[in-house]
């Protein structure tokens, strides 16, 4: 289930990657953009800078396993760097050597230990509300304990769902996108829980990669919303703090879900950093 009405349907592709199944865009030519989307939405959180950058680069947008089009997670993939190392598979089936990461949420998660493990192929880092460090032992439980709720009813409800909508948008949230993304949570099958489940742990329980940033050597643009309740401004600043080549841009009256929120913002700043950081 797309959680916006755009449609790159024509541009919809799978490969098999262990034992499931991974759908994706891919969309343009040009360098290789390959974008990752937050949890609990899909790759059509990205349609208002797909429409923009396709005219420029190649991008390549997966859907996360158990979101969108993808399959259930794959039984060797345990934990964020072997997401990291199912989308290096990706790239590797298309041929493609060198590319740069644009991630929101646990797409940035995923993208930085994808760009620790091949420093090679990744020439910049985009990260959007996102952090690369543990999660925070209270919000950790908080959201441990709404995974449970959700497995052992094997369906996101309305109460939940309360919980879970407003930490993804800003104090004043436009309406449609609060009603679509809140649609979309309650049409999520019992099939789907167990891998919304398992993602969940696996990006709640995350190593701390903040260990390991100091290898980073590639341009990073780190951005985060001014009114993001999931991922605050200090964490921004920490990941800046600790990532040399990185530059930290506030979102301004935006939540979470900053493509959608503020999609001619993210796009002016992705444009310039492209320009910028990638020949």
């Amino acid at each position: 289930m797309s959680t916006t009405s755009h449609s790159f349907s024509q541009h919809r592709h799978q490969i098999e990657i262990d034992d499931s199944t991974l759908s994706y865009l891919d969309i343009g030519q040009g360098p290789v953009l390959l974008m990752g989307h937050s949890y609990l939405w899909d790759s059509q959180m990205w349609a208002p800078q797909i429409s923009l950058l396709s005219q420029h680069y190649r991008c390549i947008v997966p859907d996360l396993w158990g979101h969108g089009f993808s399959g259930p997670v794959p039984t060797s993939c345990r934990n964020l760097r072997d997401v990291a190392a199912n989308m290096l598979s990706l790239m590797d089936n298309l041929k493609i050597q060198e590319f740069s990461i644009i991630g929101l949420s646990v797409g940035g998660m995923w993208g930085a230990e994808l760009a620790l493990s091949a420093p090679s192929r990744v020439k910049s880092l985009v990260m959007l509300g996102s952090f690369i460090g543990y999660e925070p032992e209270i919000t950790r439980d908080k959201y441990y304990a709404m995974l449970d709720v959700i497995k052992a009813e094997q369906t996101i409800s309305s109460k939940i769902t309360a919980a879970i909508s407003p930490l993804f948008f800003a104090n004043n949230p436009k309406p449609e996108l609060v009603n679509q993304f809140e649609q979309h949570l309650q049409q999520i099958t019992a099939n789907e829980i167990d891998s919304i489940y398992q993602v969940g742990k696996m990006i709640f329980g995350r190593r701390d990669t903040m260990d390991d940033v100091e290898q980073f050597t590639l341009p990073c643009l780190i951005m985060t919303g001014v009114e993001d309740k999931a991922r605050s401004v200090l964490e921004g600043y920490l990941m800046h703090d600790a990532i040399t080549a990185s530059q930290y841009i506030h979102i301004p009256e935006c939540g979470h879900i900053s493509t959608l929120e503020q999609p001619e913002f993210i796009n002016k700043h992705l444009t310039e950093f492209l320009s910028n950081n990638i020949s």
